[in-house]
């Protein structure tokens, strides 16, 4: 019997093309393996999730305006897009093991500059530049399961990394939540990033002495470079507008930059076209399209992430910006969340068998009754709402988002033929990112616009008469009243759609409050901005609502069953060839 190689870095380099030259790996390597691509996953879901909650204090420590939170976020979702589309292909080139350490070594690279970050600009470049390296990263992570463990035993590592996953995404949150509050060696919000340091050194030690080397599956391959630059510029002038748009008042180039996104993007889709019938290897396999399965699975995909992600990242900006919630206390609020998530996913693992496509529609309906109920909760809640208030709603919400996480990309692939899988999945993922990107500017957008467009109204029907009733009890004269309510409603509605929250609008500058009106001018500005921000949760809300209801009815166009699980008798090559879609 073959002896296997120990933990002092002597692999077998092999092409996986035949059972015999598949690496002979141990079982204490294996679960180390395991280890290291467990590390490179949380790094990514963390730097997905955590921005979510430590925006608040980013922008009060860097400045910028509301849309910098948002390319915050969504910079890093666009370029993860773009990247996934060929870091796969990378990984084909030059082996799994070797991009999925480039990958590493340039996302803690990537960290450390964003936590060194000076300006609103250069966290988002330097985020941007870490979704590439994270792109790198992720498409290695299953192969690199699939030749540690043999066929047999590849559901057991499946069975740790999946909930270990499940765990990160509870307690990722709320670990950015408290590192952000607790001012860890005095580094603030720097910190969210500063966390993958260790996970990156351990991934690059152990890593470096365990990952088995693979031979690539296409050495000398050619990158498809014209086809990257194609995808890049036509995504990036689709989501620009939509999140710029707003702060400079929607000019004409807005508009015509998202319309010319169209032609960039359909010119995309003929170059690989032409690619592909001139025999060179496209970033996507178009004719996997042709499928109205596949085509509606990615329309539901992107409609789904696109909401979960977008109210998401608004219900964070809420409670912080909104009620004033510290980081700590809103990631715990939103704990409630993923662990419906967390109890959902479980359940679908379950049933999923037996239900098929229903699984799916029975999620969105648990997840639409959470959204229902979080709308009636904003719909009644006056400015004292509180954290018991929304842990009951955003726990159903998770639960329904937990029970399609399971199976929608099985279910969506399944009338896929097995030589479109590698394909067709890598293209499923990068579209799932293009969507939390779109679902971040949209929603963004829609909850920023409220709050400035209901300023002055909130300010007249509730803050104002409240206001002049306290100044009249102070002694304040009837003219002078006038004079400040005047003012100040000028005052905030000039605020509310600053460009940057932090510079203090002209009107506000001149506006003169004597010292008996202080305490309730301030009282008037506080409740007309937390007014303001409840009636933008409410309409963000019901627009989650609306895509809920077209993920519904996109999903009746999907498979009725999910792929067969065949990787117990799958083959060495087919395990090469397919690539299964990131977890999120």
């Amino acid at each position: 019997m073959e002896k296997s190689p120990e933990i002092s870095g002597e692999h077998t380099l092999a092409t996986p093309s035949s059972p015999s030259s598949r690496p002979v790996v141990g079982p204490r390597q294996r679960w180390l393996g395991l280890l290291v691509v467990l590390a490179a996953t949380l790094m990514n879901l963390l730097d997905s999730s955590v921005v979510g909650v430590a925006a608040p204090a980013i922008r009060r420590d860097l400045g910028g305006g509301y849309s910098s939170l948002q390319w915050i976020a969504a910079g890093y979702t666009l370029a993860l897009a773009v990247g996934l589309l060929t870091g796969a292909r990378l990984g084909d080139m030059y082996g799994r093991r070797f991009m999925l350490m480039v990958g590493v070594v340039g996302f803690v690279a990537l960290s450390v500059a964003c936590a060194a970050a000076w300006s609103p600009q250069t966290l988002i470049v330097a985020r941007v530049l870490q979704g590439l390296f994270g792109a790198l990263m992720i498409p290695q992570t299953f192969g690199l399961l699939r030749d540690l463990f043999p066929p047999a035993e590849l559901g057991k590592a499946f069975a740790v990394f999946g909930p270990a996953i499940g765990l990160s995404t509870v307690l990722g949150p709320i670990v950015a939540g408290v590192l952000v509050d607790g001012d860890v060696f005095g580094t603030g919000w720097r910190m969210i990033f500063l966390i993958n340091l260790p996970l990156g050194a351990f991934a690059l030690f152990v890593g470096g002495r365990v990952l088995p080397k693979v031979a690539p599956s296409e050495p000398g391959g050619r990158l498809d470079v014209v086809g990257m630059v194609l995808a890049g510029v036509g995504t990036f002038m689709l989501v620009h507008p939509l999140v710029q748009g707003r702060e400079l008042g929607w000019p004409l180039w807005s508009l015509i930059e998202c319309g010319a996104s169209l032609p960039v993007l359909a010119g995309f889709a003929v170059y690989q076209l032409r690619r592909q019938a001139a025999g060179r290897a496209p970033l996507i396999r178009l004719g996997v399209f042709r499928r109205r399965s596949y085509a509606s699975g990615v329309g539901f995909v992107m409609v789904f992430f696109g909401a979960i992600v977008g109210i998401s990242m608004a219900i964070g900006l809420f409670l912080q910006l909104g009620l004033g919630y510290t980081p700590t206390r809103a990631s715990l609020t939103m704990g409630a969340w993923a662990v419906g998530a967390f109890v959902g996913s479980g359940f679908s693992g379950v049933v999923m068998g037996r239900l098929g496509r229903r699984i799916l529609h029975i999620g969105l309906t648990v997840m639409a009754a959470g959204t229902g109920w979080l709308y009636l909760v904003f719909r009644q809640a006056e400015t004292g709402l509180g954290s018991g208030d929304l842990l009951g709603p955003l726990a159903v919400f998770g639960l329904g988002m937990g029970m399609i996480f399971v199976p929608v990309f099985d279910i969506i692939m399944g009338e896929v033929e097995d030589h479109e899988v590698g394909s067709a999945s890598g293209a499923l993922e990068s579209l799932q990112q293009l969507g939390a990107s779109l679902g971040i500017a949209v929603l963004g957008t829609v909850f920023f616009g409220v709050i400035g467009a209901q300023a002055t109204h909130n300010f007249d029907t509730s803050a104002a008469p409240r206001l002049r009733a306290e100044m009249s009890l102070a002694g304040v004269p009837t003219g002078t009243q006038d004079s400040i309510v005047t003012g100040l409603r000028a005052c905030l509605d000039d605020r509310e759609n600053a460009t940057d929250p932090d510079t203090v609008p002209a009107s506000c500058r001149t506006l003169r409050v004597p010292p008996a009106a202080t305490a309730a001018v301030a009282e008037a500005s506080a409740d007309t901005h937390t007014r303001s921000s409840l009636d933008a949760i409410r309409r963000t809300t019901l627009l989650a609502l609306a895509l809920t209801a077209v993920a519904f009815a996109l999903g009746f166009l999907l498979p009725k069953r999910a792929r067969e699980n065949q990787l117990a008798e799958a083959t060495p090559e087919s395990l090469t060839e397919t690539r299964e879609p990131a977890l999120v």
